[in-house]
């Protein structure tokens, strides 16, 4: 299915700029128009790691005896839960934004950890080969092998230096926007732009709030949660 008139009807919206349209006069006009099948595409990635769904698993004994194993803590298990359900996704770039999120996450949390002297292995989720690798601690710009797995390690890397915590939090955001503009360049009308756009807006409208206070506040209690061998979702 195609979306011509969906995505004709767009407001533009660029980096940097606040879109006119909310968030919740977008969600309507998608859930007026979007096929039921695409409206589950949407629905996975609106979903958090405090989803219904996923705390139901957490009340399951095998899932509990998975997260002790794996000594992550309920933020941790949840947010891979989350990351896992994402990549199991039928539609390829559904399934591959929820993996370089889980990347560029687990980067970013590896560089605090190693910058605070902390144990990364506890800050790392899920176990495709990035995590592998992360796991294994070291310098992240000497490891030949993340490089070529993470396109955006140099990137990513040195964002994690830059001291405003708004600044770079605004950073990864034109990375994943970027990252958005490239997954789509041929797609035309197709549910993957519609998709990319709605989170476009999202990446838009999330700092239509956000103060220099909040920004600081989140940083510090992810250091603190991580020296407790909890890490804050960092999107």
């Amino acid at each position: 299915m195609t979306y011509e008139y969906l995505i004709a009807g767009f407001e533009e919206i660029a980096l940097g700029e606040r879109p006119q349209t909310s968030d919740e006069q977008l969600l309507t006009l998608l859930d007026e128009h979007l096929s039921a099948s695409d409206k589950e595409l949407l629905d996975l990635l609106r979903r958090k790691n405090d989803d219904p769904a996923i705390m139901e698993l957490m009340e399951d004994d095998a899932m509990l005896d998975r997260k002790d194993e794996l000594s992550l803590s309920d933020e941790d298990f949840r947010t891979q839960l989350l990351y896992e359900q994402g990549q199991k996704c039928r539609n390829k770039f559904v399934r591959e934004w929820f993996a370089y999120n889980m990347d560029v996450n687990n980067v970013l949390a590896a560089a605090v950890a190693i910058k605070h002297g902390m144990d990364v292995q506890k800050v790392i989720v899920g176990d495709n080969e990035v995590a592998q690798e992360l796991k294994k601690g070291g310098a992240l710009g000497k490891n030949a092998r993340l490089a070529a797995l993470v396109p955006d390690l140099k990137e990513v890397a040195e964002i994690a230096e830059i001291g405003d915590l708004l600044d770079r939090e605004k950073h990864i955001d034109a990375l994943r926007w970027q990252w958005l503009e490239d997954r789509t360049l041929f797609e035309v009308f197709t549910i993957e732009s519609v998709l990319a756009y709605y989170l476009k807006a999202t990446i838009l409208h999330r700092w239509d709030n956000l103060t220099v206070e909040q920004g600081e506040q989140v940083f510090r209690n992810m250091v603190a949660d991580m020296k407790k061998g909890v890490k804050l979702d960092a999107k």
